[in-house]
């Protein structure tokens, strides 16, 4: 019975683990497709009016900002993964 219950609770883990990083990868994803996609082709008739480092923001940003965001989101994702790591207790040695 016991060992039931064991099985049972590392699926539970298991699930809630997967359950949050897949939450972190779709929150990664919608973060970078707005800034990519969003800010960078579709607002950027909007963001023609603003200037940054001499070109409007909206090119900026489909130029350097995305790269920026996208380098930031790989960052933030190996920072919360290893914190989920070790909720988890599947930290690497």
């Amino acid at each position: 019975m016991a060992e039931r219950l064991t099985h049972g609770k590392v699926a539970e883990d298991g699930a809630g683990y997967w359950a949050a990083n897949v939450r972190i990868i779709v929150i990664s994803l919608i973060i970078w497709a707005l800034v990519s996609f969003g800010f960078g082709i579709l607002l950027r008739p909007m963001l023609a009016g603003i200037e940054v480092g001499g070109t409007d923001l909206g090119f900026w940003f489909a130029q350097q900002g995305s790269i920026i965001v996208f380098l930031a989101l790989i960052f933030f994702y190996a920072w919360r993964m290893n914190k989920l790591d070790r909720e988890y207790g599947v930290e690497e040695e």
